[in-house]
């Protein structure tokens, strides 16, 4: 890997213009949050239950739709991301919706010299840990901050998803980390495609081989794995709705999976 090219920097900068995109986009419709609307999935309530009371860390969680639901749940939650314009946004939603979350700006890499304490749950979800190159130090993170008994959950794009072109009509992309990034000049985001944006974007893939080492290897005890064949968001082309209101890849409905979802333990 290049270590002369600074990749948070310049994903730094794309998710900052994204941010801007994203608050007025009917995606994540922040009238009807506003409002009362929650932004979690049935994934991530039924595996987490009641967290009342509960300190919660959100790990890279945008502008903070996701921590602010957690605190309207009544969780003690903290959201980190690495993008100043997102956490600016969640900032200022906190303060209107009158909650009392936190929010910590910087590299999810750097967070222990940012925020102190650990938490009961340690709180990851949907197109996350593909803008990270070193899960092992991802998962140092995550341990770093659970307390002894605490959760670790994530729910996250699966990464066969991944390894194809954007109209998934052939293999692209290699399923496992290579170590160098995917290197993409993108315009639009996934929120709005025809968003007159464009910056240049740096990911890795992640088999799930290598994500669950990396939190095995932190001494996390895996608790729940599930693999589902389709995706609570329309955030890939060629997507159709399901009778049941998720989105499938039209061709490939039931065939390939969209997402995952781990839940881990640390013992105590």
């Amino acid at each position: 890997m290049d270590t002369s090219v600074d990749y948070f920097e310049l994903n730094r900068q794309a998710w900052n213009l994204r941010t801007g995109v994203h608050k007025d986009s009917t995606f994540y419709d922040i009238e009807a949050f506003r409002k009362g609307k929650s932004s979690l999935n049935p994934l991530e309530l039924e595996a987490l239950g009641d967290v009342r009371g509960k300190k919660l860390l959100h790990l890279q969680c945008h502008f903070g739709q996701d921590t602010l639901s957690w605190a309207r749940l009544g969780a003690k939650a903290t959201g980190m991301d690495l993008s100043d314009e997102a956490i600016e946004l969640a900032r200022q939603l906190n303060e209107e919706l009158g909650l009392d979350a936190e929010f910590v700006c910087c590299n999810v890499y750097d967070l222990p010299q940012h925020l102190e304490g650990q938490f009961d749950i340690v709180f990851t979800s949907y197109g996350v840990i593909g803008w990270l190159p070193d899960l092992g130090k991802w998962a140092q993170v995550v341990a770093h901050f659970l307390k002894p008994g605490g959760t670790f959950f994530m729910a996250e794009f699966h990464p066969a998803v991944w390894m194809f072109d954007n109209d998934f009509t052939q293999v692209q992309y290699p399923y496992f980390n290579t170590g160098g990034p995917i290197v993409e000049e993108s315009s639009g985001t996934y929120a709005d495609p025809d968003a007159p944006i464009h910056y240049t974007e740096y990911s890795w893939n992640h088999a799930l081989s290598e994500v669950i080492t990396s939190l095995l290897n932190q001494k996390l005890q895996l608790t729940r794995f599930q693999e589902l064949p389709y995706s609570y968001y329309n955030c890939f082309s060629k997507t159709v709705q399901s009778p049941d209101g998720f989105w499938r890849i039209k061709g490939m409905e039931d065939k390939l999976p969209l997402m995952y979802s781990l839940k881990m333990l640390k013992p105590g």
